[in-house]
């Protein structure tokens, strides 16, 4: 534990302004909202400025992983910071399976922190995820060749549980160091993970490397992917756009039916950008029940559309000529025969 020595005080009110305006420009305005607090430095500021910005009107869940010895005491932490200011709080207690433990406790944590938003009526669940953290995610990407998708980074605000609750992360313009000068005005105890500092990590090695580079700003890193993501959505809406005018069951016809979808070859016009190709030949192999990473998915595209036949996650692609054009057409791999 940490405890950032201070007399207490209030957090600086325009903090908690800027706060308060990402709270209402996210969607939460006027609703009551779900906090998760892991009783880090970060979201523990985030409790203290809820508790300013708006009082009564949130609720505090904790994760606790149950990976290291510390995990409960941290829980522990969180639970008497809000018992300390009247926020009701909850104890969520996970299991993380074998494989990848890292994204593992990811997704169990998303996944009992949508449950209990539901259950507590919550349609607003706020992280802490803040510009640091951003241009960190966004410069791990780009070391791994990431696209579009990927350098967006987290995303300010997006559907989770099937749409059920709105994930919002109000403080990706604020810097890691204004988080913390919340805590130590107030003289508020926080956890310390050691894994932030273990550069067997991506994540810690990146951070090292932002911090001797003070000609980088995070805010601005953080800017760009907020552009990335608004890219990522453009050509999102560009690639359904032309799914739902461009794409058909064979047999249906060439003028964009989409039937029922059951049965026979799929056809999807052939669209000149790259870009929105590898998001319809993604789809494409969805509907086929295939799913296949981002570059083995370039890979495909770039076999048919030189006029290859190829196939990926268990379906079999290839450019075709129809009235009016170019189109790529899917179909199932056929049944292996038995020796």
């Amino acid at each position: 534990m940490t405890i950032l020595e201070a007399a207490s005080t209030a957090p600086d009110p325009a903090l908690v302004e800027r706060f308060g305006v990402a709270l209402d420009r996210l969607g939460a305005e006027g609703k009551r909202i779900g906090l998760a607090v892991s009783g880090g430095p970060d979201s523990m500021a985030m409790l203290l400025l809820a508790c300013e910005a708006m009082p009564g009107m949130f609720e505090v869940a904790t994760v606790d992983h149950g990976l290291r010895p510390e995990s409960a005491d941290e829980c522990a932490l969180v639970v008497r910071a809000c018992a300390g200011r009247g926020v009701p709080c909850e104890v969520l207690r996970v299991d993380v399976g074998d494989g990848n433990v890292q994204a593992g406790a990811r997704e169990a944590r998303y996944a009992a922190l949508s449950e209990w938003a539901i259950r507590r009526d919550l349609a607003v669940l706020a992280t802490a995820h803040h510009a640091d953290d951003q241009a960190e995610t966004l410069l791990m990407r780009l070391g791994r060749g990431s696209g579009v998708a990927g350098l967006a980074g987290v995303r300010e605000a997006r559907s989770i549980a099937d749409g059920a609750v709105l994930l919002i992360r109000p403080l990706l313009h604020f810097r890691r160091e204004e988080l913390h000068s919340v805590l130590r005005e107030a003289g508020q105890e926080a956890a310390s993970d050691p894994s932030n500092a273990d550069e067997r990590y991506d994540r810690a090695r990146i951070r090292r490397a932002l911090a001797a580079a003070p000609w980088l700003d995070p805010l601005a890193v953080a800017k760009s992917a907020q552009l990335l993501a608004e890219a990522d959505e453009a050509l999102a809406f560009v690639a359904e756009t032309h799914w739902q005018s461009h794409s058909f069951r064979e047999g249906e016809g060439d003028g964009g039916e989409q039937g029922e979808r059951e049965g026979g070859a799929l056809l999807v016009r052939l669209h000149a950008a790259r870009l929105v190709r590898l998001r319809l030949i993604a789809r494409a192999l969805a509907e086929f029940g295939g799913r296949a990473r981002g570059g083995a998915v370039a890979e495909l595209d770039t076999a048919i559309v030189a006029g290859n036949r190829a196939n990926l996650a268990g379906v079999v692609a290839e450019r075709v000529e129809r009235a009016g054009g170019a189109y790529l057409r899917f179909t199932p791999e056929p049944p292996r025969r038995r020796a």
